[in-house]
């Protein structure tokens, strides 16, 4: 069975919760240091409470008649009196001396734990529930003018219990009151934090093909986020520039493509008006061949375009004498210079890292474009240069040369620095070129300084 696919999540009630989670656990661990801490100090405040008790009790035992003193005192207590501390004096034979009335109604002698000496230094209280009460209870031996006695106390310590849940249940709602307080601070800062990815989104939402020219301002963002609202302009930038050319050669392709149509039907045209010989019909077709040449030429060029842009880079690159590769190129124009009395030359020597294939295209549209329009009689110069960065390949004609407005636009497709020679060529040429270094990592370059001619220069990377 397919499987479920995962929702997404959100970074916003991640946040949040995470936040949350950080502020309740602060606020535990804070509460829980603070309870611990106050519970602590009430035990200690008891047990000291309940030493004091016990050295008091042993001072009056120390008097002349002491144990009678003390059952006087506990007996001398009003009934409603509220009770903190439970008294009981016991001799050697186990009777009872001395006790605070009704103790042994709740609270028998064997409820308290094993006596203890009185010379310890910290005592060692046992607590328990008697009677409803929390009790903590003692016992204590005492020698008074040779006689063995056992103390026993017992310590009401109900009140505390109640400070104590009183307390618990005051640090709980603190929790919880805190716990509520930061996810809504989570809440507001998160949303406060995301607010510019929001613009983004309205941003992204407002971007069409007829509105490119939308913009985020980078500077007013949290740094965090100015890499994202960087790149979104730059995407924008890169899709406005593609547009832009897109815009273009649609109108320069059509603007190409009209001419041989429109050729090709005005001559069928003319020669549909009236009968005509067959030498009339033979230069109609002939006419119309060369338009169909020139209409698959563009395509070709083209499609070859199209190709070397989704290539990305995937040029079989090869080790080879570049000496020999243009040699061979100079001698396939030679016929077509011979005609016109130009003269190809190569110089220099060097090994070229290159797809052979690709460099002869390159190489040949240079040369093909120099004697295009290199005068008669002139002369186009091939230069190879070579070091630890890469080859050169130079292209240098005698022409009249190129303007400095149009060298930026030269590499464009189907722009012509000429309008006079509009009919000459598709204008793809040196986009080829330029397509083609691009697939090699190189560059193409060129410079003119008219009436002196023009130098094209290619650079193949390592």
């Amino acid at each position: 069975m397919p499987s479920k696919p995962t929702e997404a999540r959100s970074i916003g009630s991640q946040l949040v919760l995470l936040f949350t989670v950080a502020g309740a656990l602060l606020l535990f661990c804070g509460l829980g240091v603070l309870y611990w801490v106050v519970v602590e100090h009430a035990f200690e405040e008891d047990n000291e409470s309940l030493a004091d008790k016990v050295y008091a009790v042993r001072a009056e035992l120390t008097r002349p008649g002491g144990p009678r003193i003390l059952n006087e005192e506990l007996e001398a207590r009003r009934p409603r009196e509220r009770v903190t501390y439970w008294v009981r004096l016991i001799d050697a034979n186990g009777a009872t001396t001395a006790e605070t009335p009704g103790m042994s109604a709740f609270l028998p002698p064997r409820e308290f734990p094993a006596p203890e000496s009185s010379a310890n230094a910290e005592l060692h209280p046992r607590v328990a529930r008697m009677g409803g009460k929390l009790l903590a209870l003692l016992a204590v031996e005492e020698d008074l003018a040779g006689r063995s006695y056992v103390l026993q106390l017992a310590q009401d310590r109900s009140v505390d219990e109640q400070f104590t849940k009183r307390f618990g249940v005051l640090v709980l709602a603190v929790l919880v009151i805190g716990s509520l307080v930061s996810a809504l601070i989570a809440i507001s800062v998160t949303r406060r934090g995301l607010r510019p990815l929001a613009e983004i989104t309205h941003s992204l939402e407002r971007t069409g093909p007829s509105k490119l020219d939308e913009r985020v301002e980078p500077a007013t963002w949290p740094r965090e986020l100015q890499p994202i609202a960087i790149a979104f302009d730059d995407m924008l930038d890169r899709l406005e520039d593609s547009f832009t050319r897109l815009s273009q050669f649609s109108a320069d392709l059509a603007h190409e493509l009209r001419t041989p149509v429109a050729n090709l039907r005005g001559e069928a045209e003319v020669a549909l008006t009236r009968p005509r010989t067959a030498e009339e019909y033979r230069e109609v077709i002939e006419s119309s061949v060369t338009e169909c040449e020139r209409l698959s030429a563009i395509i070709d060029n083209l499609l070859f375009l199209a190709r070397a842009e989704a290539a990305q880079g995937l040029a079989e690159r090869t080790t080879f004498e570049g000496r020999n590769a243009l040699e061979k190129i100079a001698t396939y124009f030679s016929t077509l210079a011979e005609e016109r009395h130009v003269t190809i030359a190569c110089r220099g020597r060097g090994e070229i890292h290159a797809d052979a294939l690709l460099f002869g295209r390159a190489v040949s549209n240079l040369v093909e474009n120099a004697l295009r329009f290199s005068p008669d009689g002139g002369a186009i110069t091939i230069s190879l240069t070579s070091n630890e960065l890469g080859a050169q390949v130079s292209v240098q004609d005698e022409g009249s040369g190129i303007d400095a407005e149009h060298l930026p636009r030269i590499f464009d497709r189907f722009y012509r620095a000429e309008s006079s020679r509009s009919s000459e060529g598709s204008g793809l040429g040196l986009s080829i070129v330029k397509s083609i270094m691009e697939l090699h990592g190189g560059s193409a370059a060129a410079r003119s300084a008219p009436p002196s001619g023009t130098v094209v220069t290619l650079h193949f990377p390592d």
